[in-house]
């Protein structure tokens, strides 16, 4: 930069040893034109694929230098066609333009900023909600001190920081920087140097799961994450009609819905089958002012209108129609509601008046018996009736008209797989695990006929929820239709 002119060099098959640059009218920068590859090498032609494969691994190789080096300028042509122009990226919303242009339109509206640093590491990005999970780990790209890398220990570290929210057959995306001293990583571990081997790898996992972690847990439900995509080829146009300031239903206090369920309890003929219906009325503790007092003008998820099969709930927001599978839904509050009661010190818990005994191989029930002490901090009093039998004297309050006996089993069964996992899919812990089985049994199932109070608890309740989008399995809980795509729908305006 700066110069009269550029330079060029020109050769065929190799650069003559005694050749000089020559002058060259060209703006800053450098352009690298390659003909006739194999001139010298023709039997190597026989090793490439298809021309599309080939130029496929060509634009990935660039998009990941495209990431790695903001600041330079990039274009790409092939055959006459401009594929990448990215310019230089020197401020954030640059950097923000060149990450859209290179992930995608989808993953730049689903990113969730991270910038954290602790003593000397680093870490600063976005990842995508877990709504945005891939079929592949196509858009991954993590980059150390400048250099890309695919490390398993990265990977395990992301991949077990969203685990809760992230279906097991599904991949996280993320654009994702670590900077630390260059004296703490080794970086000639691979040949194409695409791999890096961490001096203090147990601190590095431990950095990058808790910053992730952490930025994950402060996720709510919002109503532009969720929107269904409809065909691509009606394009999308402003709604027919002026959205409405405040929605048009009649919005009713958080205590309606506190009342309806005192009610309830009220008329309940089984104080022992409370603990069910309590699962799903709304905390007491949480007050209808603050943040979520925005009810008052219009919850991210609406007021319930009606139940669906007695499965989905429909709900009408400010943006139109939230449609919520409720057994997801609830599955979800329940598993961050017991995890809460659990770091406070224990679940609540239920004494059976006669102990369930249940029947496994003599190994398995002495496994599992043997975790007694932990089990018995979820709720859970097991002891060994015999060989090959556990006896359950206690469970979850919330599992007082479930099926405890399955759970038992699956106890069994988590305790027969090696440890630790190596599938990444099972990335949760064994006490994680266990909330989770309890949560999907315990929450309301399909067909449960529920009232508009309830519907409105719990959707009250996925709103002060962390990671309500998904249900333990990373099942998606909630959808939303706009009205400009409910126009859409009906060829409304056309």
């Amino acid at each position: 930069a700066g110069q009269a002119h550029g330079w060029s060099l020109v050769g065929a098959g190799s650069l003559p040893a005694d050749q000089r640059p020559q002058p060259l009218a060209h703006p800053p920068g450098a352009s690298v034109t390659v003909a006739d590859l194999f001139f010298n090498t023709p039997a190597r032609r026989k090793f490439l694929k298809s021309p599309a494969t080939e130029l496929r691994h060509v634009e990935h190789w660039l998009r990941r230098l495209a990431l790695a080096r903001m600041d330079v300028g990039l274009n790409l042509r092939h055959a006459s066609r401009t594929l990448l122009d990215l310019p230089p990226a020197a401020d954030e919303a640059q950097r923000e333009a060149r990450v859209a242009q290179v992930c995608g339109d989808g993953f730049f509206e689903h990113r969730v900023l991270v910038d954290e640093s602790r003593s000397d590491l680093r870490l600063s990005g976005w990842f995508a909600r877990p709504s945005f999970s891939r079929a592949s780990t196509d858009l991954q790209y993590f980059f150390v001190n400048g250099r890309c890398v695919r490390d398993r220990l990265v990977a395990y570290a992301v991949r077990r920081a969203l685990a809760d929210a992230l279906h097991s057959t599904r991949h996280p995306a993320f654009v994702l920087w670590l900077e630390l001293e260059p004296q703490a990583v080794d970086v000639n571990v691979h040949p194409q140097k695409t791999e890096v081997r961490f001096r203090e790898a147990g601190r590095v996992h431990d950095f990058l799961f808790g910053v992730l972690q952490q930025c994950l847990r402060g996720l709510r439900p919002q109503a532009d994450q969720h929107r269904v995509r409809l065909s691509p080829d009606q394009p999308e146009r402003p709604p027919s009609r002026a959205t409405p300031a405040t929605p048009a239903w009649q919005v009713r206090e958080p205590q309606f819905a506190q009342t309806a369920w005192a009610l309830l309890r009220a008329t309940t003929p089984s104080a022992a089958g409370l603990a069910a219906d309590e699962a799903l009325a709304p905390s007491a503790s949480l007050s209808p002012t603050g943040p979520d007092a925005a009810a008052a003008s219009g919850p991210v998820l609406g007021q319930a209108l009606a139940q669906l099969h007695g499965v989905f709930i429909l709900a009408q927001n400010a943006q139109g129609l939230v449609l919520v599978d409720a057994h997801a839904a609830h599955e979800r509050v329940l598993y961050e509601r017991m995890k809460r009661e659990l770091a406070e010190g224990h679940i609540a818990s239920q004494a059976l008046l006669v102990p369930l005994a249940v029947h496994l191989a003599e190994d398995r029930a002495e496994a599992v018996v043997s975790r007694r002490q932990a089990l018995s901090k979820l709720g859970l009093d097991l002891d060994l009736g015999g060989p090959q039998t556990i006896l359950v004297r206690a469970v979850p309050s919330i599992l007082v008209r479930e099926d405890v006996a399955a759970l038992v089993e699956n106890l069994a069964r988590e305790e027969g797989r090696s440890a630790p996992h190596a599938h990444l899919g099972e990335v949760l812990d064994a006490q994680s695990r266990v909330l989770a089985d309890v949560a999907c049994r315990a929450a309301i199932k399909a067909n449960r006929r529920l009232n508009l109070a309830e519907m409105d608890a719990l959707l009250r309740d996925m709103e002060r929820t962390e990671l309500a989008d998904q249900c333990n399995h990373g099942r998606p809980t909630w959808v939303q239709l706009d009205l400009a795509q409910l126009d859409r729908l009906f060829l409304r305006g056309r």
